[in-house]
């Protein structure tokens, strides 16, 4: 019977690679590993688990073991899928129909966990994501905003353009000259 060990901080392929590593290391061939969950074949021993955490936690990941906590960061981790490695121009839902089919919640539950986790709503860690993904677009001059607006599932450049200053300060424009370009790590928002 496998077993399943929710990681936080798990936001990338990198990541993925990262925590691979570490449990084959500590001997502890994953069945499969995923953004934010590793599939065992089985229990690991308290043992190992230790040692799990410690080697974990020297690379910034962490063990979850609260229930909530692994519901926050379930959250988080489909709406890091959604905003960095999806295309939101093609969902059919809106985020609160996408994250309640996807993890089997009402929202408003979904919500108020989440909320009483973070300090913050869904819908502002959402729109900090897609910021974030802005940002990473604007300095790397992959896209043009209209494609960019269109991508992220905003109505419109204006929309993208006014939400972009709202959060940085700075105009899309005005950002993509700055020779310091603030990008936060998408863990860390």
């Amino acid at each position: 019977m496998s077993t399943e060990i929710r990681i936080r901080n798990m936001v990338c392929p990198r990541c993925i690679r990262a925590v691979t590593d570490i449990f084959r290391k500590a001997e502890m061939e994953p069945l499969a590993v995923t953004l934010g969950v590793v599939t065992l074949k089985a229990e690991p021993a308290a043992t190992q688990l230790a040692a799990l955490e410690k080697a974990l936690e020297a690379e910034g990941f962490a063990i979850l073991d609260d229930a909530r906590a692994k519901l926050v960061e379930e959250i988080k981790q489909l709406i890091i899928k959604l905003v960095h490695y999806g295309e939101l121009d093609e969902m059919n839902e809106n985020l609160s129909g996408y994250l309640s089919s996807s993890l089997h919640r009402d929202y408003s539950y979904l919500s108020h966990v989440f909320s009483a986790a973070e300090n913050n709503t869904i819908e502002q860690y959402f729109i900090l994501q897609k910021i974030e993904k802005v940002k990473e677009w604007l300095v790397y001059g992959e896209m043009t905003l209209s494609q960019m607006a269109y991508r992220l599932g905003y109505s419109s450049t204006a929309h993208l353009s006014s939400q972009f200053r709202k959060i940085t300060g700075f105009s899309p424009s005005e950002f993509r000259q700055l020779k310091d370009h603030q990008r936060k790590p998408i863990d860390g928002l």
